[in-house]
């Protein structure tokens, strides 16, 4: 392999993982059009094309997606080979303060903590579950996990994870009220909200590249997603929840998947922290222990998984 595909890596695994060339130009403290020549250097050495790319978006073809599969692991060795040397001269140390979504963090954070935290003895945490947005820089926050599309800031962003999500509902409240079939049906059902939804004031369905998108009315809007999920399993109502959450409850059968020839709109989980030339050995050991867990396409939860070891 040439010095000029060795360079490539890091840009093609950066616009994986963001989505798209202009954001992990940013990352990355490069221009637009350097992105683009790296990758388009890398599929003529590969003789593949790597990206579907149109105007608003990029996605990974199978070549891609095998590629990204086997040179992400080689590429993360390397990242593992580096900071075996670096933890010669620094072990993470110190506190550290982070705030995450309550769901999630309850869910898929807390189990690693004690792991976490025996390979660190020298780290403190400092946990906050809130579902609300805080402003990391005001707030005095090291990290955040986020989940959604992120604002225009001067954080720094790295992926960990997709969250899917799933339009639900009870086999009590199906068996008293018609199934929906199109998303226009949702009108006449009592819709569970979900207070910080990303989504806005509509939920938004994608069926072969068709939009539909519907206002959610109903009795009752929580600001905490574990709140919806009891009251959708409890048959109040129709609710749209992250896979992260109700996985186990569809897997069992207390809720029921529905209108699933529509696709709702997928996320990302990132790791966001303030931009700064060095970022401190106790953050990047907290973020790389974390992604090592979480597979960057297919989280464990989807796998139908308790966690990954």
């Amino acid at each position: 392999m040439n010095n000029n595909r060795f360079a490539s890596i890091p840009v093609f695994i950066a616009v994986v993982e963001h989505g798209n060339i202009s954001t992990a130009a940013s990352h990355l403290g490069i221009t637009k059009s350097a992105v683009s020549k790296r990758i388009s250097q890398l599929e003529h050495e590969l003789g593949v094309r790597l990206f579907h790319r149109s105007t608003r978006q990029i996605n990974l073809t199978e070549a891609g997606q095998r590629y990204f599969f086997h040179i992400n692991k080689a590429y993360q060795f390397t990242l593992d080979g580096v900071d075996a040397v670096t933890e010669l001269q620094a072990k993470p140390k110190g506190k550290l303060s982070i705030t995450t979504p309550m769901s999630f963090g309850v869910r898929h954070i807390s189990p690693f903590l004690t792991e976490f935290l025996t390979r660190n003895p020298e780290v403190e945490l400092d946990i906050q579950y809130e579902d609300k947005m805080i402003n990391l820089i005001e707030s005095g926050y090291d990290l955040a996990i986020r989940i959604g599309e992120l604002p225009s800031s001067n954080l720094i962003a790295r992926k960990l994870t997709l969250c899917k999500s799933v339009l639900c509902a009870s086999p009590q409240y199906l068996q008293e009220h018609n199934e929906p079939v199109v998303p226009s049906d949702l009108k006449e059902h009592n819709c569970l909200v979900y207070s910080y939804f990303q989504g806005g004031t509509e939920w938004k369905f994608n069926r072969q590249g068709q939009i539909y998108s519907v206002p959610p009315k109903g009795n009752l809007r929580l600001n905490n997603s574990e709140g919806i999920r009891q009251a959708t399993i409890e048959g109040l109502g129709i609710s749209q929840l992250p896979t992260f959450i109700v996985g186990p409850d569809i897997r069992s059968g207390k809720l029921i998947p529905l209108m699933n020839q529509y696709q709702l709109p997928e996320h990302a989980v990132y790791a966001v922290y303030p931009h700064r030339h060095y970022v401190p050995t106790h953050v990047r050991a907290f973020i790389e222990f974390v992604q090592q867990r979480f597979d960057p396409i297919l989280p464990y939860w989807d796998r139908g998984e308790q966690h990954s070891d």
